[in-house]
């Protein structure tokens, strides 16, 4: 699903964000990156989505080999990703049904269909009733839940997270989470960059440490008693 092959990114300035990484994660596995600000988490998921291009190494994503992709293929291969941000990052002059709506528009679903997948989407985080709400009007962790609708709206097969309970409190963080839960429970790849400690223990996940740009460990889920 994805699979880093000895990955480096550099950038000009000569500043190595990566070094060396490999690691494979896949369908229906939930992992955290996790490290110090600064480890190279958000470069990570930037690499996954083609925001950014290795410098060495072989990244492969759904089977698309990112190292070379063309501007066609990587617009296709973002449709296969469901993004969640810390922020949200909804629009707030427009209602949950049009914010969840946004990423079927851009690739010209029929409005029938895209109907059906905004509600389907929305059902499943809980927000149904919602959908005519304005994101004001919702508490932290609802406005985090529509931003996953949003992600999952086209069915994607990998979700990345950056740092998505970041701004939410323990209860608000757990509902989140069992969200992420029901996706990766139907087969989807979910990876979350986070630094919640605490979080990342009781979920008892694969966990992949960087520091320093490096993969200091790769801790598999403790054996179930």
């Amino acid at each position: 699903m994805i699979k880093f092959d000895n990955v480096s990114k550099r950038y000009a300035d000569g500043q190595e964000a990566l070094s060396n990484i490999s690691f494979e994660v896949s369908h229906g596995e939930f992992a955290f990156i996790t490290g110090h600000s600064g480890a190279g988490k958000s470069t990570l998921l930037k690499l996954i989505l083609a925001m950014e291009t290795p410098s060495s190494g072989q990244l492969i994503a759904n089977g698309v080999n990112l190292n070379r992709v063309s501007t066609t293929q990587i617009a296709r291969h973002r449709r296969q990703i469901g993004t969640v941000f810390q922020d949200h990052q909804l629009l707030h002059d427009r209602t949950v049904y049009d914010n969840v709506a946004l990423p079927l528009e851009i690739c010209g679903y029929q409005p029938n269909d895209a109907a059906r997948r905004v509600r389907a989407a929305l059902d499943k985080v809980g927000l149904l009733n919602k959908e005519k709400s304005f994101p004001e009007a919702l508490s932290g962790g609802e406005q985090q839940r529509v931003g996953i609708a949003r992600a999952v709206v086209n069915r994607p097969s990998i979700i990345l997270a950056d740092e998505p309970t970041g701004n939410l409190d323990p209860g608000l963080s757990a509902e989140v989470i069992r969200v992420f839960q029901q996706f990766q429970s139907v087969g989807v790849c979910l990876l979350v960059a986070s630094h919640d400690a605490a979080l990342i223990e009781r979920l008892n996940c694969r966990k992949i440490v960087l520091e320093g740009g490096k993969l200091r460990a790769d801790q598999k889920p403790r054996p179930k008693a």
